[in-house]
């Protein structure tokens, strides 16, 4: 049963924006201008739930009721990052809300500095889950809808590794900028392993309308053009 399944388990799905030859960040940021219509839809996608039917979700299992009540209709997403991407969120919108936050380092909680108790910190993505799977079962974190990979380009490379990786939502950028960091694999109409699937398929995978053209947004005069995709493992 999906409650039942170990967090360790959990069906990921890598979120990435990245330009046509797989830029994704430069100096630590994003080479392009601030995309909000992309922005809200990471946080969108992110945040909304799955139906009951497609969870793939964990429970708390244990008999500590009073814990499991109050954490009953509590379910949220799990955003996966590491320690640069999390160092890259400013302050103020650090952790993501309405999202667990788990953060991937080498060091340790108190090396990281403030830290909030609530976010998970470990060393890798399945350490994490593990993780995050005793605090569900303990009654300290909420139950766990979807999984969601954020970045950055060395967490995207073990999560692409990992058999439970089984999509990834790609906002292609239609300009190329000049980045440092890259998305580490092929996205495309030929990728080997990954096949790009229907406006139809994003959608029902997304749980809102997706446009079927290109869409626009920028800043400071400059416009940005991009697009909406899904990619699976066949």
């Amino acid at each position: 049963m999906a409650d039942e399944m170990s967090l360790k388990q959990l069906p990921l799905t890598l979120i990435v924006a990245a330009t046509p030859t797989n830029g994704i960040g430069r100096n630590g940021g994003l080479p392009w201008p601030m995309l909000k219509k992309e922005m809200a839809y990471f946080a969108r996608v992110t945040k909304r739930l799955p139906t009951p039917t497609s969870t793939g979700s964990t429970s708390p299992i244990n008999n500590n009721a009073s814990r499991q009540t109050s954490m009953a209709g509590a379910r949220k997403n799990v955003v996966i990052m590491g320690r640069k991407t999390w160092e890259s969120i400013p302050t103020k919108f650090r952790p993501l809300k309405d999202r667990t936050n788990v953060v991937l380092s080498t060091k340790s909680r108190t090396e990281l500095g403030s830290v909030p108790d609530d976010v998970v910190v470990a060393s890798n993505i399945l350490h994490g889950l593990e993780s995050l799977e005793q605090r569900v079962r303990n009654g300290e974190a909420a139950p766990v809808g979807r999984a969601f990979v954020i970045g950055g380009s060395s967490i995207y490379q073990a999560a692409m590794e990992l058999e439970q990786t089984k999509a990834v939502l790609l906002t292609r950028i239609a300009k190329d900028y000049e980045c440092d960091t890259f998305f580490p694999g092929e996205l495309g109409e030929s990728s080997a392993g990954w096949q790009r699937k229907s406006r139809e398929d994003l959608q029902a995978f997304v749980g809102e309308e997706i446009s079927e053209h290109a869409m626009t947004d920028g800043s400071d005069g400059e416009l940005v053009s991009f697009e909406f995709q899904l990619y699976e493992r066949p």
